[in-house]
Parts: C-alpha cells; structure tokens; sequence
C-alpha cells in the first residue's frame, strides 16, 4: 500500500510553506491569504495600499501564521524582484505564488479610450508575467519545485455583453499564459495553475446578494445558467486553492480551474 493511503489529507499539507500573495488588500487575495495563513503556511502579504494590508496581515497572524508585509505593486521588473527578495530575507525561500492583484474596467468599446484597455491588461496579464518571472526564477534556482497560482476568470473563456471587452481580454490571455507556462516549467516541478471563479460574495459583489428588486433581477438572469443554482461563497475558494498550492496538485499543470457552479459547463 502507498504510504499516502495512510493519511491522504496530507496531500494538501502547506504548513511551513513560504507564499507570496499579491493583491494581498483584495477580496480574492485577502481570502487566499487568510486561507494559507490558517493552513499553516508563512504568507508574504503584497499589496500597495500599506493599511489595508496591515488588516489583513493582523488576521492572519490571529489565526497563527508567521506573516511578512511588502508594501509594493508587482507593475514593475524591478517591483516583482524586490518582492520575491524580501519574501526570501524574511522566510528564506519561496514555495508558492499566488497572483491575485488584478482589475476590471466597464466600459463599451466605442467609449473606452486605449489607455484603459491597457491599463486592464497591464494589471491582469503583465503583473502576472512579471511576477511569475520573479517567483519563477526563485524556484528554480531552489530546485525544489513549486506553485504557482494565477488568477483567471469565468469571463476567460466565455464573453459578457455589458462591456467587458478588455477584462475577458486579459483573462483569456492569462489562460493561455497558463498553459504556456505550465509546458515551460513541467519537467522543472513547478507547476502553474489558474483558478477562474465566476461572481463570489466579497465587498466589491456584495449587493448582487441584497434582497432589493435590482439585486433579485440580476441573480434570476444570472442563476439561470448556473446548475448549483446560487452564487460563490468564500468557503468556495478555499478547497481548489489548497489542492492548487499543496503536492496535492503535483501532476496537474497549465490547467484553469472553473469556480463556478458549472457555469461554464452548459
């Protein structure tokens, strides 16, 4: 019998594991943070807005972790490099990354100047290649292995009508970053995985939750391509992130981890 038969939970054991979380102020990155934070990993906590991220840094020391601040943006070569060497002065290494700094911008093609466009794919696709870059280069030179974990959307694979053109854009670009990625490093033990959640409760979807009559509209639309029939949760994150960044995860790579209800299924 395999020893891990003998306790299989193991699997997804990231105790003492150093991770870096960008986008650490967040909603996403807030909870991946806490997440790790509570399954005993030493988490470096990125994010430019130093209060927010004193918050969050404070949480998850509460629930037990050994916590490292860095007040930084990954917009940068320079930026993700001092990132990765402040995780390794304060830890020693790093074994995992999780990007989860990224944004959104609404808006009708004919309305939106390029300098927005671009500003969304600098924040989802460039911040992400860059920081995986940085990461990367650590891990490989450990010889280790390592995870990475890249945050994508249900909108990389499907498209929305309400102005969505540079968001779906850079999410579907970080898919095929990915995958691209995934192949680069496989024989390496660094594996590159992405997780493409559809609309989860945080501060920024809260009133999708509301009981009002626009709320309740929006959610008849929406659910009705959802076969769980409801939204995300928090608690929804937790399990593929776990899997995504623990030995769990070690013969999975350049894979997009829907989660969404099957939202995307049908």
């Amino acid at each position: 019998m395999s020893d891990f038969l003998k306790n299989p939970a193991d699997l997804f054991d990231v105790k003492g594991k150093v991770a870096i979380v960008t986008g650490a102020s967040g909603a996403f990155g807030a909870l991946a943070s806490k997440i790790l934070a509570g399954a005993g990993a030493r988490v470096v906590a990125v994010a430019g807005n130093a209060e927010a991220l004193d918050q969050v840094a404070g949480e998850c020391r509460d629930l037990g972790a050994e916590v490292a601040t860095v007040n930084a943006r990954p917009d940068r070569e320079a930026a993700c490099d001092g990132i990765v060497a402040d995780a390794v002065k304060a830890f020693g290494r790093v074994d995992i990354l999780v990007v989860a700094s990224g944004k959104n911008d609404v808006c009708k093609i004919t309305e939106m100047d390029p300098v927005r466009f671009l500003d969304v794919m600098d924040a989802n696709v460039t911040q992400s290649w860059l920081m995986a870059r940085a990461a990367g280069k650590r891990m490989l030179e450990q010889g280790e292995g390592g995870k990475v974990v890249l945050m994508s959307s249900a909108r990389g694979l499907l498209g929305h009508p309400a102005g969505y053109t540079a968001y779906c854009a850079s999410k579907s670009a970080v898919d095929g970053m990915t995958k691209a990625l995934g192949c680069e490093w496989g024989e390496s033990g660094i594996t590159v995985n992405a997780i493409a959640p559809t609309v989860f409760r945080s501060p920024l979807t809260a009133w999708m939750f509301e009981e009002t009559d626009q709320a309740q509209a929006v959610r008849k639309g929406f659910l009705a391509r959802v076969p769980k029939g409801r939204l995300g949760e928090p608690e929804d994150l937790a399990g593929p992130l776990l899997f995504l960044a623990s030995r769990a995860s070690d013969f999975y790579t350049g894979h997009i981890l829907y989660a969404d209800g099957g939202y995307t299924a049908g």
